[in-house]
């Protein structure tokens, strides 16, 4: 017999949802849908997509839990790198796809599919993404790409499914909302043109805090470790709680202004309140207890990482030996940073470590020194400055 399975990357959006019809009907193939929750699902909501799933007509639908590999494997490391592409975005989605295809890929094995597809567009990254994992783990298997294909827009998807009797959200699905453990994001019309930010309503995570806040987070050999006074057993778990704490305030709230990986510049919006913070007060740990070489050396692998990550290349053996390198400097990042949240905003304070090189028994930056003379400084200053006193003297340059 023909064989007419095809597994589709399936989160109960409104691209999924075309998908699945579309395959179904249009198609007549025999669609089991997936879902990776990389940590934007509750479990209520988890129930709710697989009935969903079943009511579009899927043949099966699973669930594949991957918060916590997805931490291990490519959050971490964008919390040792402190990454924001951009200086902006923390790569909120784009970092999980790749767990999420390569989760998929290994179920669509298990499947024997003749087909894998994902309801990505032809104007973004996710493609690319989706596609390089599925061509390297699956070659036997055809990319299907209905949305990409047929160059549909949201509105003309939106016709299909009620000529079919489809009953959703449809003003919702006015934007496009992509939830995980790193961050929400969020597009809509407004992040189609060069001008205009999102309105209130768009967020998933509505403000409700106006009075500041204070917090304490501890991390442990870089990674986050506890919230305040409440400590956890994996990274992944502190920093869920510590975007429940702080969502509220509307912070890591933006738009990313970036270069596609197909060439063509994008603007998505995002809420990231966990990232923001927990990058920040890394960052500001880091400047205490590492070394000037340490954190330039770093900082340089770490933009590399981050935009390889980016445009999917998350596969490429040179980023193993980039984490290598990342993780080797986290051995003294153990400490407590001291923030304040405000509405739409925060402020670190300051830190507390045992590994702290700004001690006060070697001197106090601007007022006095304790380990040297200003003899010392004095000969210092002249064999630092010799070659450039040599230079310009020989060539008379004043």
């Amino acid at each position: 017999m023909e064989n007419k399975k095809v597994v589709l990357a399936y989160s109960g959006g409104l691209d999924t949802s075309y998908c699945v019809k579309y395959l179904t009907e249009e198609k007549g193939l025999e669609v089991h849908s997936v879902l990776v929750n990389t940590g934007g699902f509750t479990q209520e909501e988890l129930v709710g997509v697989e009935a969903r799933a079943y009511e579009l007509g899927v043949k099966s639908h699973t669930t594949i839990e991957e918060t916590a590999n997805y931490y291990d494997k490519v959050v971490k490391y964008l919390i040792f790198g402190n990454i924001l592409k951009n200086s902006t975005y923390p790569l909120s989605v784009s970092a999980e796809r790749v767990s999420q295809a390569l989760a998929i890929a290994k179920y669509a094995k298990t499947l024997d599919a003749a087909y894998i597809a994902h309801g990505s567009t032809g104007a973004g990254n996710d493609q690319v993404r989706f596609d390089m994992i599925f061509q390297t783990f699956l070659p036997q298997a055809e990319i299907i790409t209905p949305i990409r294909d047929m160059k549909l827009s949201r509105e003309e998807e939106i016709e299909y499914l009620k000529s079919k009797g489809v009953e959703m959200d449809f003003a919702k699905a006015a934007y496009s909302v992509n939830k995980g453990l790193w961050g929400t994001s969020v597009g809509g019309k407004e992040t189609l043109t060069s001008n205009g930010f999102l309105p209130e309503e768009a967020f998933p995570t509505q403000v409700s805090k106006d009075q500041s806040e204070s917090l304490e987070l501890g991390f442990e050999k870089g990674e986050l470790k506890s919230v305040n006074d409440k400590s956890f057993e994996t990274p992944h778990e502190a920093i869920q709680y510590l975007e429940s704490l702080a969502g509220p305030f509307g912070i890591g709230r933006d738009i990313h202004v970036g270069d596609t990986i197909i060439g063509i510049k994008g603007r998505v919006g995002f809420e990231a309140a966990s990232a923001m913070l927990t990058i920040k007060a890394h960052q500001a740990l880091e400047k205490h207890v590492l070394t000037k070489w340490q954190i330039y050396w770093k900082d340089q692998v770490a933009a590399f990482y981050g935009n390889w990550l980016h445009e999917g290349q998350f596969m490429d053996p040179v980023m193993r030996d980039m984490e290598a390198m990342m993780s080797n400097t986290q051995q003294k990042v153990t400490g407590k940073v001291f923030i304040t949240l405000l509405p739409y905003r925060f402020q670190v304070n300051g830190i507390e470590s045992d590994h702290d090189l700004m001690s006060a028994k070697f001197g106090h930056y601007g007022e006095m020194n304790n380990a040297w003379t200003g003899e010392d400084v004095k000969g210092f200053s002249k064999i630092f400055g010799n070659q450039n006193a040599i230079y310009h003297q020989v060539n008379s340059e004043l």
